[in-house]
């Protein structure tokens, strides 16, 4: 890398650790000579064409530390989707700043932003070096084993239904919780890591890897409440019919749509909504509640995983050291080894920008109505230690004498 500045900016939703790998990227690019400055962007890619920059190379470690273990984007995020123009205003800003090596700390959409920011700097003749660090909270990610921010979820997630059951056991009825994911399904899915005795919920599990159908939906809840006397679900807010239509335009045609295009699921509880209404109007339960997590899972305090952090760490100090030390462009990636431990490759921007990974059939039942023990082998050790458990009473009942049952 030419002498100049670095810039690192946050984009999409937050996570419980995305200020891990900002702090890492700042601390390990402060090491190098070559580095003039290293700024932080404000609002991510909005920020960079406002010139909205604060100097982090005058930020003590000290707070830098406190602040890579706060949840959410200290730096600020945006949902914008830059197009060509866009990113040539982008790299315009950039080389107006002497700044020679980008860091954006997000998902899909961020990798395809510098791959096309990329692009424009090699026909401007302008070294560049750009450098995706991976985020995300729905492990959707080409490439990577997983993502962090997920593991942090998940642990949230799985925690959330461990309560929700030990109060649904107490008050039986069903209940309905709608987590986060488009596309995929990992996140919902990590509510099966809450369950500890057989009978526990999540006791369904619907994922938008497979197909939505509201009649076989009641018939599984009707089932499961026969049984047990009561039913745990977890939706994700993706779930869809068999023609790829979310069931939330179902409901309305004037539904808002996001910057990418995208129906707006996740502000909203009209899933958990349309669910628990069809669940009391064709099966006649009367205690039928439900709830949207919604932004609870994205940066929720205090129920982080260590592994996520550590790793979230990792990623940004590897960024610096592949753009620095080798002077390469690309993505950042995490892969598995062994029993449990990771190592962390440089992959092309292509390989994971714009694409979306799902959870693959292996980690899915056979009905689709709940995750295998391949899922659960793959996610116990991502939650990271001291996980909180449940326990019940193990006393003997006391014999009846005046009624008999």
């Amino acid at each position: 890398m030419k002498p100049g500045k670095v810039l690192v900016a946050q984009g999409g939703g937050p996570t419980a650790v995305i200020n891990q790998s900002l702090v890492g990227a700042v601390l390990e690019a402060r090491k190098f000579p070559r580095v003039e400055r290293v700024y932080g962007a404000l609002y991510g890619v909005r920020g960079i064409v406002d010139e909205e920059f604060i100097d982090l190379t005058q930020e003590t470690t000290h707070n830098l530390e406190r602040v890579a273990d706060t949840p959410g984007s200290a730096l600020g995020s945006t949902r914008d989707k830059p197009d060509e123009k866009y990113c040539a205003e982008i790299l315009k800003v950039l080389m107006a700043h002497n700044i020679r090596c980008f860091f954006y700390i997000g998902g899909n959409d961020s990798s395809d932003t510098l791959r096309i920011v990329e692009e424009f700097a090699k026909q401007a003749n302008y070294e560049l070096i750009t450098i995706h660090i991976p985020k995300t909270i729905d492990n959707d990610l080409m490439v990577n084993d997983h993502t962090p921010g997920f593991p942090s979820a998940a642990r949230f997630v799985a925690s959330a239904f461990a309560g929700i059951n030990l109060d649904n056991r107490a008050l039986p009825g069903v209940y309905v919780g709608v987590v986060m994911g488009r596309h995929a399904g990992f996140l919902t899915a990590a509510s099966a890591l809450g369950r500890k005795c057989r009978d526990d919920g999540p006791h369904l599990i619907c994922l938008p890897e497979r197909n939505f159908e509201m009649g076989a939906f009641l018939t599984e809840v009707k089932s499961i409440y026969d049984r047990l006397g009561r039913c745990v679900i977890a939706v994700s807010e993706g779930i869809h019919d068999a023609s790829g239509a979310p069931m939330l335009s179902s409901l309305t045609t004037n539904m808002e749509r996001d910057a990418h295009g995208n129906l707006q699921l996740s502000g909203t509880g009209a899933l958990a909504d349309l669910l628990t209404n069809a669940i009391r109007k064709n099966l006649g339960i009367k205690r039928v509640r439900g709830d949207t997590f919604g932004y609870l899972q994205r940066s929720y305090l205090g129920v982080v995983s260590d592994v996520d952090q550590r790793e979230a760490r990792e990623v940004g100090e590897k960024a610096c050291q592949f753009a620095l030390w080798n002077g390469a462009s690309g993505t950042v990636t995490i892969h598995r080894i062994g029993h449990y431990a990771v190592e962390y490759r440089l992959d092309p921007m292509i390989s994971v920008a714009g694409k979306t990974r799902i959870m693959p059939d292996i980690f899915i039942n056979a009905q689709g109505t709940d995750v295998t023990d391949a899922f659960k082998f793959y996610l116990t050790p991502l939650l990271g230690s001291g996980m909180p458990e449940s326990f019940r009473l193990r006393a003997p009942r006391v014999p009846r004498i005046l009624t008999a049952k």
